[in-house]
């Protein structure tokens, strides 16, 4: 077996960041020459993220095959520019399911099935199969959650029984935290002890540690971590906050962390090309101008704090525009309920741009329908995705069209007017209490109508170089939705103003709406933040930007 496995664990706190330690790691290897495929294992016995609240869990992912996914995902998609699929992610739900379900026909030949050993074979069955498909030098196993927990322990122990089968083939990467307090003034180590010595009792030593702290490890720190947690200095790397995730690799690569990982399998780098990277990293130091972006939502507020994680594609793929464009972004998270309280002109009348991303259920929804609308009227640029482009179409409906009552089936069965109704199919699903993976996922077809703003714009960027993922007039963008667009309202809509640029190639389905005479208001029915990346932002992200430059400018 040529494949190399690299285990990334984390200790102390959830969101340190193991995830973009594992995608760093994965793009520098594949900088290095080698073929990489991470995957994410995620204690949850949820089948997949599609039935988590985003608020606990944060944003989930879908993958270009329909698999709904933890948000690290998009994040390793990011870095190594690559599509993954659903062999790239696995919750405990799946490896157990999968161990019963193997149970059931006897392929474990009459034994009794046990937690050990058949839980963690069943893991690193999984990564063989990866490895496989992949055809990977290095597969990169971020595990969820953080040392000592018991969800966990069965990815844990999956490692240390990897390691001792192939000692040789498997490494373990521990990223730790140490504290900053204000009241101390200096890095504390000792939560770096507590963690790897909870690695230890799992049975895995750490071959690399990664610190995550406010600013870098100092030698001292260094020095004791060293000695206390059995590791080489050497071995130790320093992973501060930096101004943006995307100068990570560059900053571990500086330490030598690609080099390091390389001599501990016993192998000569290929290659070493970081130079597009460093570029796109350029384009963030230089942009100086700012750009301020509403993000109109409900899922970030928890308590008195707000969580990002809720829309992090949105929010990266804002970023990787704006700096394509020049420009700083400026985010503000609102929440639609703040909008149907205070009222629209107050809240949003300070923006260059609104995006409303997408969403489920009524609550807030009125804040968002108020916002489409106050971007119309003030030709104030909008981005519609998703969820956002279903209810910039019910705003338009009741103002424009003048169906007062106009609304989606989702939020109001008895509308006399659903310009959003449920797709066909999903009434059956609904019935019998089928939510999970269920709805329309995955990459789709979408005829882009020619001579649009929508076509326009991905035309414009793609001559430019700036993307490489999309040919015209048919593209594929990744989908999550159960309702559509009634075309019982679409001649109505035409005759209106209302421009449908993107449809199924059957044209049955609406994937794209714009408005005529109007800086930019798209909205998609579709998820382009899906497909976002440094090396290849999205068109209409692109176009987005530009048009709220040229806003602010006016």
């Amino acid at each position: 077996m040529p494949t190399k496995f690299i285990f990334v664990s984390g200790g102390v706190i959830s969101g340190l960041g193991k995830g973009i330690t594992a995608s760093s790691i994965a793009l520098l290897l594949k900088s290095a020459g080698f073929t990489v495929a991470p995957i994410k294992a995620d204690p949850y016995l949820n089948l997949d993220a599609g039935t988590m609240n985003p608020i606990i869990h944060g944003e989930t992912f879908v993958t270009e095959d329909g698999m709904e996914t933890d948000q690290d995902l998009g994040h390793y998609e990011r870095f190594i520019n690559e599509n993954l699929t659903k062999t790239n992610y696995m919750t405990a739900g799946q490896v157990y399911l999968s161990v019963i379900e193997r149970e059931r026909r006897l392929e474990y030949e009459g034994a009794c099935v046990e937690t050990v050993p058949h839980i963690p074979e069943e893991i690193n069955r999984r990564l063989f199969i990866l490895a496989k498909q992949a055809k990977a030098d290095f597969v990169i196993i971020e595990i969820g959650g953080t040392v000592g927990e018991y969800q966990n322990a069965m990815f844990l122990e999956a490692a240390r029984e990897l390691e001792m089968q192939y000692p040789e083939k498997v490494l373990n990467v521990h990223v730790a935290y140490l504290p900053l307090p204000p009241s101390l003034g200096e890095l504390k180590s000792k939560p770096v002890q507590t963690s790897v010595q909870l690695l230890h009792m799992a049975g895995i030593a750490p071959d690399i540690i990664v610190g995550r702290a406010v600013k870098e490890i100092d030698k001292e720190r260094k020095g004791k971590i060293a000695k206390f947690c059995s590791v080489d200095e050497k071995d130790i790397f320093s992973n501060p906050d930096l101004p943006s995730i995307y100068q990570v690799p560059e900053y571990l690569e500086s330490q030598g962390l690609t080099d390091r990982i390389l001599d501990k399998f016993g192998i000569k780098r290929r290659s070493s090309d970081l130079s597009k990277w460093h570029i796109f990293n350029q384009k963030i130091l230089a942009a100086k101008k700012k750009v301020k972006i509403g993000i109109v939502g409900k899922y970030f507020r928890s308590g008195d704090f707000s969580l990002e994680d809720s829309y992090v594609c949105v929010m990266e793929a804002v970023k990787q525009a704006s700096w394509w464009n020049g420009y700083s972004p400026e985010i503000v998270w609102i929440d639609s309920l703040d909008v149907e309280k205070k009222g629209a002109e107050e809240i949003l009348s300070r923006f260059d741009g609104l995006i409303v991303p997408q969403g489920w259920g009524s609550r807030g929804i009125e804040g968002k329908i108020q916002t489409a609308g106050f971007a119309r009227k003030n030709k104030i640029p909008y981005l519609g995705l998703c969820f956002g482009m279903q209810l910039a179409c019910i705003e338009f409906a009741r103002s424009v069209c003048k169906l007062e009552e106009a609304h989606s089936e989702e939020a109001d069965p008895t509308t006399p007017h659903p310009i959003i109704h449920i797709m066909p199919n999903q009434k059956e699903y609904l019935k019998k209490l089928q939510y999970g993976g269920t709805i329309r996922l995955g990459a789709w077809p979408c005829k882009v109508k020619e001579g649009t703003l929508t076509f326009d714009a991905y035309q414009k960027w793609m001559k430019m170089g700036v993307n490489s993922l999309y040919t015209l007039p048919l593209i594929e963008e990744r989908h999550r939705h159960r309702y559509e667009f009634n075309n019982a309202y679409k001649k109505m809509f035409e005759d209106n103003g209302m421009i449908f640029s993107g449809v199924s190639p059957d044209g049955l389905l609406v994937e794209a709406i714009e408005l005529k005479d109007h800086p930019f208001f798209v909205g998609t029915q579709y998820h382009p933040e899906f497909k976002a990346r440094p090396l290849n932002p999205h068109p209409l992200f692109l176009e987005f930007i530009s048009a709220c430059a040229q806003t602010k400018k006016s």
